[in-house]
């Protein structure tokens, strides 16, 4: 069935007859790409002012030590999707054409055999949408990917980075009297296709997301929602009058607070909605660090495509005034450690859905944290494994390939164990202070569990590309 919305097009299955919306929570997923740890104003941005992201933040729970897991997009958006390490299905870089993928040894696109949430959320009756970026299959000459359904959702709406319907931008520089276009051959992945400015497409996502939802509510269904924005990855296109001086830094915030406006009516639609607003769960998060001189890593150091915190450190708030506990509205968590891959069991149980036989996740339920009830921590340790395309970049590095948080402690090292560094991110969240010298036995206990955890995954052309990159950086 095809359904068009305010100059918006989806398309998607509809079944009537399931569960009763009120009995299971709706969930609304806003996932945003290289947006900085501290850009928000309500995580301490004091150059741009995100007012409808802070308004959820002042009614509900801001997490100080939330991680992603990955730097980099494709991997990122795998483990949040799936509740599992991206390296198991060997994506562990954005995902590009068909020979780039194999000279870094990363897949085309995710196995529709991964375990989703989406997937269990529809087959206990969720009405499921995905609207925004993908980079989950479908890119560059990557044409014949899965489509997004075969993960598990109703409708979808994407980018140029994912198969079938999808809005692709017109762009416009002060003094343009036309409009220009970028990506143009995301028309080979599938249509319908819309072409709308850059500077509203969120606006578009989001309107297709209010429909989708209207309908959710008149088919007496709960839903579970992606809203997906790529606003503050380059490059950068806000309105025309949103300018300013054409600096990098200047577009990254004008984009940003045209996003958090154009975010504010799908948030306001919630809140407003007597059927949603105490049975809906909003969770806003980034699926890695800023680019660099773009976006802030607030007091964290790195940026996108490192290990460092500023790489996969995301700001997190969940609002639910109807599910989060009251006392706790208004309040960090600055203590609970978990990561995306948590949050895929961490839902079910919120939604009243045990682990399906024959699947294991990374993740653990940590639906106390989110809710407020409880400031519970993952109980394993969170690892990563840096982009194999990734030993330097934008000037920056050479970047340690592998890392391991356990505890207070986090240990970042090279593929073989070595050039350790130790950081107690308690005292030193900065990470400014290497303390492996001093802590030996730290040390050897983390390198343990870390390399054992590398060797037994999926492994990509890391080492080849990083000795190669290193050799060039000798040579300059």
């Amino acid at each position: 069935m095809l359904f068009i919305f305010a100059g918006v097009i989806a398309v998607g299955p509809w079944a009537r007859g399931a569960e009763e919306q009120s009995i299971r929570p709706n969930i609304i997923l806003v996932f945003i790409d290289d947006l900085g740890w501290g850009d928000f104003s309500c995580f301490g941005n004091t150059e741009a002012k995100t007012p409808n992201v802070d308004a959820l933040a002042a009614e509900g729970l801001r997490f100080y030590q939330f991680y992603v897991n990955s730097p980099i997009c494709s991997p990122s958006r795998c483990a949040i999707t799936t509740g599992q390490f991206p390296t198991r299905w060997r994506i562990t870089s954005y995902l590009n054409n068909r020979a780039d993928n194999a000279r870094r040894g990363v897949a085309d696109w995710l196995d529709p055999s991964a375990p989703t949430l989406a997937r269990i959320l529809r087959e206990h009756g969720y009405a499921t949408g995905h609207f925004g970026k993908w980079h989950l299959g479908g890119q560059r000459d990557v044409d014949d990917a899965p489509p997004i359904s075969a993960y598990g959702f109703d409708e979808s709406l994407t980018n140029f980075e994912g198969m079938g319907p999808k809005l692709l931008p017109l762009t416009l520089r002060p003094g343009d009297r036309d409009y220009g276009r970028i990506w143009a051959d995301a028309e080979i992945l599938g249509g319908p296709v819309v072409w709308m400015p850059r500077s509203q497409i969120t606006s578009g996502y989001v309107n297709a997301a209010m429909a989708f939802i209207r309908r959710a509510i008149r088919a007496n269904k709960p839903f579970y929602v992606n809203i997906w924005p790529d606003d503050v990855h380059s490059p950068f296109w806000p309105p025309v009058d949103k300018w300013g001086d054409g600096s990098r830094r200047q577009l990254y915030k004008s984009v940003l607070e045209e996003m958090d406006r154009q975010l504010g009516p799908l948030f306001q639609f919630v809140r407003n909605n007597p059927k949603l607003t105490n049975n809906t769960l909003i969770l806003v998060c980034s699926d890695n660090g800023s680019d660099v001189d773009a976006g802030s890593s607030g007091p964290f150091r790195g940026s996108k495509a490192t290990l460092y915190e500023g790489g996969i450190r995301s700001p997190l708030i969940v609002w639910g005034p109807g599910l989060v506990a009251k006392d706790a509205a208004g309040t960090w968590n600055r203590t609970s450690v978990f990561s995306a891959i948590d949050l895929v069991p961490s839902l079910l149980s919120i939604a009243g859905m045990a682990v399906p036989q024959g699947v294991s996740f990374d993740g653990e339920d940590v639906s106390p944290a989110l809710l407020g009830k409880q400031a519970v921590s993952r109980k394993s340790p969170l690892f990563w494994r840096r982009p194999p395309d990734r030993k330097f970049f934008a000037g920056t590095g050479p970047h340690p390939d592998l890392a391991i948080r356990e505890g207070k402690w986090k240990l970042l090292c090279e593929y073989d164990g070595s050039r350790p560094e130790l950081y107690d991110l308690e005292a030193d969240p900065g990470e400014t202070t290497n303390l492996a010298e001093r802590h030996g036995e730290v040390v050897s206990t983390l390198r343990e569990k870390l390399l054992a955890w590398h060797a037994g995954m999926p492994q990509d052309n890391g080492p080849k590309l990083g000795e190669e990159d290193l050799r060039k950086s000798r040579n300059r």
